[in-house]
């Protein structure tokens, strides 16, 4: 497989985890307990901005490997 074409299906990968992250993470922060704590809030907005990274890498460096 070309770069070209693993860039291209990265993309879409990446597009699809971003938006199912997305909403999984709306979806948990409607829970009772944690809209009752800001302290809970703050560190489950700080995981879920930053915990998609951890999925994202192995995609990127799929995209990024060199043409055999």
């Amino acid at each position: 497989m070309t770069i070209r074409t693993r860039k291209f299906f990265g993309a879409i990968a990446l597009i699809v985890l971003a938006a199912i992250w997305a909403l999984t993470a709306m979806a948990v922060a409607q829970v009772p307990w944690l809209e009752r704590s800001g302290l809970l809030q703050a560190i489950f907005y700080v995981a879920a901005g930053m915990g998609w990274v951890l999925p994202a890498m192995p995609i990127v460096s799929w995209m990024s490997r060199p043409d055999v």
